[in-house]
């Protein structure tokens, strides 16, 4: 009888790898990984949508159906965390294709789509526009730089719009949280999906085996401060946006810009006294 399966999906940047990449040692689980940089079309997509739609699509689509059928025979061994669905490459090419192709990748889609396992559960991650273009632009893929927001925007609702009426077990976890850095959202989110999967409780160390945590990487510092910055202008915002505006919710929303800043700056190692 094949292991469960575990999927985790959302819009470019909202941190499904790095999501998968802690939840597989967590459940003993295998990690399978999208391999989207072997598309040679995908840099020219970004740059052109219209011209390369196409072929970025359908090697996309037939990469995706290989992995998945390598995946069905690793389920009949162990338990597999992924970070994509097969199902998210119809959701792309909706968006990005039209007519004849769109057409011809439908009947290409249609006859793979019955040949693959389907998820246990799949983990939606869901966060704002904002935080996304902050993430993408904070990893800096030579190929996502210039990320039309608009694109993202559009994305970000089809997403909500498949989710809406996907009918398999669906868990949707708020992205904006920094699972990364608090130790306490990760602990969070990983009951619950031991939960929807059935698997119990997990056991916990004992104290003398208790594992530290590893302190921080700049990098690390720098995406958990941006993430928080990004929410606190969000609150500052809404609070200067109020009739009368809201004086203590501003207050506190720029005192936290300040502290995400200073953390900011760092890791990047400048100044200590910057926004003194």
């Amino acid at each position: 009888m094949p292991h469960w399966f575990l999927a985790v999906e959302g819009v470019i940047g909202v941190g499904k790898t790095t999501l998968a990449r802690m939840l597989a040692p967590a459940l003993g689980a295998a990690l399978v990984l999208e391999q989207f940089e072997e598309n040679p079309f995908l840099p020219h997509f970004y740059r052109d949508r219209a011209r390369y739609a196409f072929p970025t699509q359908i090697f996309f689509l037939l990469s995706r159906y290989r992995q998945h059928r390598e995946l069905l025979a690793r389920l009949e061994r162990e338990p597999v965390v992924s970070d994509y669905t097969f199902a998210k490459d119809r959701l792309f090419a909706h968006l990005n294709l039209e007519g004849d192709e769109l057409a011809l990748y439908e009947r290409l889609h249609a006859a793979l789509a019955e040949k693959i396992p389907q998820p246990t559960l799949v983990l939606y991650l869901r966060a704002d526009t904002d935080t996304l273009m902050a993430r993408i632009a904070l990893r800096d893929r030579p190929y996502e730089r210039g990320m039309d927001r608009a694109y993202i925007e559009r994305l970000r609702l089809a997403y909500e719009g498949f989710f809406a009426a996907y009918e398999g077990p669906t868990l949707v976890i708020d992205a904006t949280r920094n699972f990364v850095q608090d130790t306490a959202v990760f602990q969070e989110i990983l009951l619950q999906v031991r939960g929807a999967l059935g698997l119990g409780p997990a056991q916990q160390p004992l104290p003398p085996f208790a594992r530290a945590s590893a302190p921080l990487s700049p990098e690390d510092t720098l995406h958990a401060a941006l993430i928080h910055l990004t929410a606190a202008v969000e609150a500052l915002r809404a609070a200067s946006h109020g009739r009368p505006a809201d004086r203590a919710r501003i207050v506190q929303a720029l005192r936290e810009c300040h502290r995400q800043l200073k953390a900011m700056a760092q890791a990047l190692d400048l100044p200590g006294d910057l926004f003194d």
